[in-house]
């Protein structure tokens, strides 16, 4: 029974071994990956206009640039309850919907093309209500914008407004295929602000109606309206245990507000409380920003909006205690 046994296994061994290997005869011969220090890095991603606003206009900000403000209208719209609204409707309907958005939004722009609206919506057939979202910023080298047209706006009119220098218009580029009217922005990425591991990370991926970002502190007379030596010893104080900042951002949602200071802020609370013992702003920071909770581990500070449209009157006019340079 042994010697049965053994002769079956042999068999049945040398079968295995030879259907191996007549599969192995039959297999392509394998490609090895290249060693992953021979791999090119691609650099920063080029504009994708499927990004949430905020995020897909970092590869258009010069790197230069020092400060960002971002108004979605697309999502002001939607918070409002007027999606569908657009250059088309009637002057009344879209005149009730600006009413309404500044006095219920977190706007940090009303519309770059709103001095020209009405002669844009005579002669070009668009306006304000066809920007799907703005950009502009400010640097050194000049000023510029950036505003994305809903995706089917007709864009022959829109050229037209460029080339008769129609208000902010005069001086425009315009990408048809993008959908985009642009003033002094790069076409470079490698270039811009999505070359900067922490401007990316300040902006976040996730939809908002308005976001602003600052490359540097807020100055106390800025901010407060008044001189720091005028301080009693306590506040003083505080704003001399602050930390440095280099950077911040504000982010507007509906009804929160999320202010990023970077990683690592051992600050993060004395920020958040920091306006308690300083002087008011105007209107007061306590009407736009309340009820702040602090995470020093990812520099967030979280901020209730009681009123949006005033906090964000206080971006749009820098009026943050919680970014303000220390002493």
């Amino acid at each position: 029974m042994r010697s049965w046994g053994a002769a079956v296994l042999l068999t049945a061994a040398v079968t295995a071994t030879s259907l191996t290997s007549g599969c192995s005869a039959d297999r392509p011969a394998r490609t090895l990956a290249p060693p992953l220090e021979e791999l090119v890095d691609a650099g920063p991603p080029s504009y994708d206009p499927g990004l949430e606003a905020a995020a897909a206009v970092l590869a258009l900000v010069p790197e230069e640039a020092t400060s960002l403000s971002v108004t979605d209208f697309d999502q002001v719209r939607l918070l409002l309850g007027a999606s569908l609204l657009t250059g088309q409707d009637p002057a009344p309907v879209r005149e009730r919907f600006w009413r309404r958005a500044d006095a219920q939004a977190p706007l940090l722009s009303e519309g770059l093309l709103a001095p020209v609206d009405a002669e844009l919506a005579a002669d070009y057939g668009f306006t304000r209500d066809d920007v799907s979202w703005e950009a502009s910023f400010t640097g050194p080298a000049g000023d510029g914008f950036v505003l994305a047209l809903r995706d089917d706006l007709p864009m022959a009119g829109v050229q037209r407004a460029v080339r008769d220098g129609v208000g902010p218009l005069a001086g425009a580029d315009v990408d048809a295929v993008l959908r985009l009217v642009t003033v002094g922005t790069t076409d470079d990425p490698e270039a811009s602000w999505a070359t900067s591991e922490e401007l990316v990370a300040l902006v976040g991926p996730a939809a908002a109606n308005a976001t602003y970002v600052e490359r540097d502190c807020l100055d106390f007379d800025q901010a407060f309206g008044a001189d720091r030596s005028t301080l009693a010893a306590v506040p003083a104080d505080d704003l001399a245990a602050l930390e440095p900042l280099e950077m911040f951002s504000v982010t507007l949602g509906g009804e929160l507000a999320t202010v990023r200071l970077g990683s690592g802020r051992e600050d993060a609370f004395e920020r958040m409380r920091l306006a308690g013992n300083l002087p008011a702003t105007e209107p007061e920071l306590g009407l736009g920003f309340s009820q702040g909770v602090a995470d020093p581990i990812g520099g967030r500070i979280g901020f209730q909006m009681p009123d949006p449209a005033v906090a964000g009157r206080l971006t749009r006019e820098r009026q943050l205690p919680f970014a303000v340079c220390p002493s």
